[in-house]
C-alpha cells in the first residue's frame, strides 16, 4: 500500500448540504477500514484534505466514488514519500 495525499476542491449548494451526513457515514467506513487516515475540511473554503492509504491514484478514485459527494469532487493526488505524525508515536507518558 502506498500513503496519498488527496486536496479536494468542491462548491457547496443546498443539494451538496443534504448529501453531507450519508458522505460523513462513507467517510467514516473508510476511516474504521484503514483506508483513509485523515480528513479535513476547510470551514473558510470549498477545500479539503484526506490522507489515504491505496494501491495507486486509481484505487483513491475507487474508494471515493461510493460518497455521494463525489461528482462535485476535483482532486489533487499526490503520492507520498514521507509521512509522519502523533498518531504514529508512542503514547506521552502521564505520571501520577
Amino acid at each position: 500500500m502506498n500513503k496519498y495525499q488527496v486536496s479536494v476542491f468542491f462548491s457547496i449548494d443546498e443539494a451538496f448540504m443534504n448529501l453531507v451526513p450519508k458522505h460523513r457515514s462513507v467517510i467514516s467506513d473508510l476511516i474504521l477500514k484503514g483506508v483513509i487516515d485523515s480528513y479535513a475540511i476547510s470551514a473558510e473554503a470549498g477545500r479539503g484534505w484526506i490522507t489515504m492509504n491505496a494501491k495507486d491514484k486509481s484505487d483513491i478514485h475507487k474508494q471515493l466514488k461510493y460518497s455521494p459527494l463525489y461528482k462535485y469532487f476535483e482532486l489533487e493526488i499526490d503520492q507520498l514519500m514521507i509521512y509522519d505524525s502523533q498518531m504514529y508515536r508512542f503514547p506521552k507518558m502521564v505520571l501520577n
